[in-house]
């Protein structure tokens, strides 16, 4: 605990959020909502370019789901693609049909797209209107903070804080705005600041390893003038389930992988993150340098970055991964967010900073007396902890898999399965049936799934490797709802409705409830595809 100097307190608050980002104002409307009096707390002002800007069907469901229960219809029309451009077209975003895959061997570079063995391709929604989105952050963050101020919330940018006081009663504040000292009380505080942020820095917290997942680093940067992959490949005659740029791209090789994801801006988001080992040969010290290398190496990426011109300078993180020794106290908590990060693949930062809001907004909406806090905040704690673990044991896994597709494609369905289970059972108001991210906790899949992944760190044979793709399908399937693994669809896998029809017995649904399930989503009767995934943008 830090001792507080003499300073006169400038102004008092139930709640302080340090971090305006999405998740920082999510909280503070939230809050504003609940009729706390809210600070919102940033060393920068806004608009401003961050990285991390891909949502996926879970995300947006949360997001739809914190909408209703706090009375936020503004947040409605930004989890799907078609009421997104009919609501605000003026915030920049980009369509995300679905997951998109290619890998490469950066030692015997290919001139075209890899073949179908080398591809994974994973629809997330019929057609545009119900699609995600890749969020142009400098815009949809600035448009939350702006949609908190118009809800009383107190919007303190340009703050640097120095120190917290940590008392039986709340919080004390302490720092400088506009060249002036301040000081402010709050009952509580939520800590939304991001990796390495503000309460791990003035508490002097340790930082962890994640035991399962290598240490990477990241060198990313906006572009213009970046072309699209189709233009550029030959017409293999038949059509892949959706325009194959219109997704979060990931280009898979030995060590790393590269984004893609392209906004109605003109703008695309891109990146490299990579194994340490693989980051020094490239010297990301040197990140333009070790872009234009790898670039060269993927003659498809070079051909579609070949008229590109870098905004900015480009970012280099050089550790990406990052997990606090502690999560919450007794008057405060880490969002997610803040608790921990892994690594940008498969987008999982958002659906766990997400469910961390819900969580931590239930746990204010009860009395925010120490006493009351206190065991709800070490089971918050606790929940955040062991989900961060579980996506470190399966981004560390597929890392370990890089230069083996078969397996690393198979690795992604564990995920792709429990996420999309997770969707359809929240959306039959069945959420018991998946309680936790990834299923990590769920008695069959939960423990299953995670002797696979660990199973597959281990050194193993063609023929071993083979019976583990086996094993991983076997275990997905009481939970597959989307058709996944099915060889007939040769990695390339559409949303078909018939596939969650077939598989009404795994959610403890009847067709006809699933049918009404359709309908509600608002799916036209003559479209007959749809993914679990694609559930999660429901009513129009």
């Amino acid at each position: 605990m830090q001792r507080m100097r003499s300073r006169q307190l400038t102004a008092r608050y139930d709640i302080a959020i340090v971090g305006s980002g999405f998740s920082g104002s999510l909280m503070a409307m939230i809050a504003c909502r609940l009729g706390y009096s809210v600070a919102l707390i940033d060393k920068g002002k806004h608009p401003r370019v961050v990285i991390g800007e891909s949502s996926t069907p879970l995300t947006n469901l949360l997001l739809e789901e914190i909408s209703v229960r706090y009375d936020l219809p503004v947040l409605k029309s930004l989890t799907k693609w078609g009421t997104w451009q009919r609501d605000y077209p003026g915030i920049a975003c980009g369509l995300k049909r679905g997951f998109t895959f290619y890998h490469h061997d950066l030692a015997s570079p290919i001139s075209n797209l890899p073949d179908r063995s080398q591809q994974l391709l994973v629809a997330a929604s019929p057609n545009d209107r119900l699609a995600d989105t890749h969020w142009y952050r400098a815009d949809f963050d600035h448009f939350l903070v702006n949609q908190g101020r118009q809800m009383g919330v107190n919007c303190l940018d340009e703050t640097q804080l120095s120190s917290m006081v940590e008392l039986d009663s709340g919080i004390v504040l302490e720092g400088k705005r506009g060249g002036r000292e301040m000081s402010l009380f709050a009952r509580f505080l939520i800590d939304a600041s991001g990796p390495r942020g503000f309460v791990h820095r003035v508490l002097d917290l340790a930082e962890r390893n994640f035991p399962t997942s290598p240490n990477t680093q990241s060198i990313y940067n906006h572009f213009s003038g970046v072309n699209r992959i189709a233009s550029h490949s030959p017409d293999s005659g038949e059509q892949p389930p959706y325009p194959v740029d219109d997704a979060a791209v990931h280009h898979i090789f030995d060590g790393g992988w590269i984004w893609v994801l392209h906004f109605n801006n003109g703008l695309t988001s891109a990146g490299m993150a990579a194994t340490d080992r693989l980051a020094s040969s490239l010297n990301f010290s040197h990140s333009e340098n070790a872009w234009g290398e790898v670039l060269r190496k993927i003659p498809m990426l070079n051909t579609q970055f070949e008229t590109a011109k870098p905004e900015a300078s480009f970012s280099h993180i050089p550790r990406l991964s990052f997990y606090s020794s502690k999560i919450a106290g007794s008057n405060w908590a880490m969002l997610p967010s803040a608790a921990g990060f892994i690594d940008p693949l498969l987008s999982t930062g958002f659906p766990l900073t997400l469910l961390g809001v819900g969580r931590l907004a239930e746990i204010i909406e009860g009395a925010l007396e120490k006493r009351h806090l206190a065991p709800r905040l070490l089971a918050y704690g606790h929940k955040t902890e062991e989900e961060l673990l579980a996506t470190a044991l399966l981004i560390g896994s597929l890392y370990h898999n890089m230069h083996d597709f078969p397996v690393f494609s198979a690795l992604t369905l564990l995920y792709f399965a429990a996420a999309s289970f997770s969707e359809t059972v929240r959306r039959l108001d069945k959420p018991h049936l998946a309680e936790s991210f990834l299923l990590h906790d769920h008695p069959l899949f939960g423990a299953t799934s995670r002797s696979l992944m660990e199973r597959s760190l281990a050194p193993r044979t063609t023929d071993q490797s083979a019976r583990l793709v086996e094993q991983i399908h076997l275990a997905i399937e009481p939970f597959n709802l989307a058709g996944l693994g099915d060889s007939g669809r040769n990695n390339w896998y559409p949303v078909l409705a018939e596939d969650l029809i077939r598989s009404h017995a795994k959610v403890n649904a009847s067709p006809a409830e699933l049918s009404t399930l359709l309908q509600r989503c608002g799916f036209p009767d003559d479209n007959h595809s749809l993914s679990p995934a694609s559930i999660s943008r429901s009513q129009p």
